[in-house]
């Protein structure tokens, strides 16, 4: 059995051993969930040791077939840009299981349901099959719909139905546009993605475009990408924040994931709607920022700016150049640190306060210094300052979107990180400084264990900031390898 199998069993065992203790035994069910979710992340840490950074193909590859007459397979494997991916699923499971202790009702299926979302987010990255991509992206629905509707706030179950609702319509058109490139694949030829991708280059030009826009409907619902973000403010406000480090830190990174492997399927299709991908990406990121800098609720706040740090992904991916691409993968990992952060620390002050009310709140730094700390660099990360990994990712799509359209376009990329800073200094100034507010003098900073899982990500942000070096890295044949294929295809 490889590593990579190893890995995909490690929750569905957690899931089949807690499904089998009494649920009066609240301590041992979170210690247990939280030592499957740890064994999880070092054995993708091992992943990263033992990775070959010169070796642009698939790692640790396995396959198994399913039905020969169907050519569906159980193909697993690894590269440059879905290693970071899976790092960051198996961090930010164990991270929000650390957070999850102030859940105190059916503990024992909150803990199976995030050990099952940890199931469906480790298949997506890992398969290298389409049949059994879409199979573990389905996955993920069921435990978020419950995660949102039996733990959420009080519009849980709108939220929970309007997530299920958007995702589901997204995927018609993904399994739409599957259909329609295994038309053009051999007589049993499968669904592996490799022979799709050369399946996909058969057909017509017209046919690819409608394809890839199928696809691009289908991820953006996940990413999210405007207008199809409908659902995520409302998810993301309702959702318990445990809940929503996974969903904004790892679950939108699946449509970006899933995206690239499209553009790099139907790159000329991609070239054909280049100027309407790099619209929406540059719209979306003024557009989500400017949502960000005028709300009170802290969680809707860092919901809208997940739109907008979406749309970096987007235009890095849009730019179909190697410093694009280097910048949307960067921006993905970015992201899904300085996301996880915020939701972590935003979840932690509710908690002790019962109120997200920006306004509610003054002069922390008093009574939370710790906490202030850790808030401040990461709202720096949201805005892109030097020496966070937001700044290195959001440089290459700069970079890369100039190589491709010029200097006019840096008057909307300009505005945009402006809006981001906007909104993180209002933040930080209506946080921690001005008088103590009498409400809020007692206030408990951070205690040990949210320390861990603040620092842990904390300095991921400030560590990749500083030395990116390793993060790049570790992509860099990959994209290397995607972005020659795409440059050959297009030409």
């Amino acid at each position: 059995m490889g590593i990579l199998s190893v890995l995909l069993l490690t929750p569905v065992i957690g899931i089949l051993v807690l499904a089998l203790m009494p649920r009066e035994n609240v301590k041992q069910i979170r210690l247990l969930a939280n030592l499957f979710a740890l064994i999880a992340f070092l054995l993708s840490c091992w992943l990263v040791f033992s990775y070959n950074l010169q070796d642009a193909g698939m790692q640790f590859d396995q396959q198994f077939i399913f039905n020969p007459k169907l050519g569906t397979a159980f193909a697993l494997g690894i590269d440059g840009i879905s290693l970071p991916m899976v790092v960051l699923a198996t961090l930010l499971t164990l991270i929000a299981l650390l957070a999850s202790f102030s859940i105190s009702n059916s503990v024992k299926g909150y803990h199976i349901s995030i050990l099952l979302l940890e199931l469906g987010m480790l298949g997506v990255f890992l398969s290298q099959d389409w049949s059994l991509f879409y199979i573990f992206w389905e996955l993920t629905l069921a435990p978020l719909f419950f995660l949102i509707a039996r733990w959420g706030g009080v519009r849980r179950q709108v939220a929970s139905i309007n997530f299920v609702l958007y995702t589901m319509g997204g995927s018609i058109f993904m399994l739409i546009s599957l259909f329609a490139i295994s038309q053009y694949m051999p007589e049993h030829g499968g669904t592996l993605m490799s022979s799709m991708s050369v399946a996909a280059q058969s057909m017509p030009k017209d046919e690819q475009i409608w394809v890839l826009i199928g696809f691009l409907i289908g991820f953006g619902v996940k990413m999210p990408i405007f207008p199809l973000h409908g659902w995520l403010p409302l998810a993301h406000v309702e959702a318990p924040s445990p809940v929503s480090i996974l969903l904004s830190g790892i679950l939108l990174k699946m449509g970006a994931y899933g995206l690239i492997r499209a553009v790099v399927m139907l790159p000329e299709a991609t070239l054909a709607i280049q100027p309407y991908l790099i619209f929406i990406a540059l719209f979306g990121m003024i557009y989500g920022g400017m949502l960000a800098w005028r709300q009170a609720d802290l969680k809707a706040m860092v919901a809208y700016s997940s739109v907008s740090h979406m749309g970096v992904v987007l235009l890095g991916i849009a730019t179909l150049n190697l410093t694009g691409l280097t910048g949307a993968v960067l921006q993905m990992t970015a992201h899904g640190l300085v996301a996880a952060a915020m939701f972590l620390l935003v979840g932690l002050l509710y908690e002790r306060t019962h109120t997200r009310n920006i306004l509610d709140y003054s002069s922390l730094v008093q009574v939370m210094p710790r906490f202030a700390l850790f808030m401040t660099i990461t709202l720096f990360a949201a805005m892109g300052l030097p020496g966070t990994v937001g700044f290195v990712a959001e440089l290459h799509v700069v970079i890369g979107g100039f190589q491709q359209l010029g200097g006019y376009f840096m008057v909307f990329v300009g505005m945009s990180i402006l809006i981001s800073a906007a909104y993180a200094m209002r933040t930080i100034g209506m946080l921690f400084t001005g008088p103590v507010k009498p409400q809020m003098r007692d206030i408990q900073d951070l205690r040990t264990p949210e320390l861990l899982a603040a620092g842990l990500l904390v300095s991921g942000i400030v560590f990749y900031g500083l030395w990116p070096a390793s993060l790049i890295d570790l992509s860099a044949a990959t994209i290397q390898h995607v972005n020659d294929i795409i440059s050959q295809r297009i030409q």
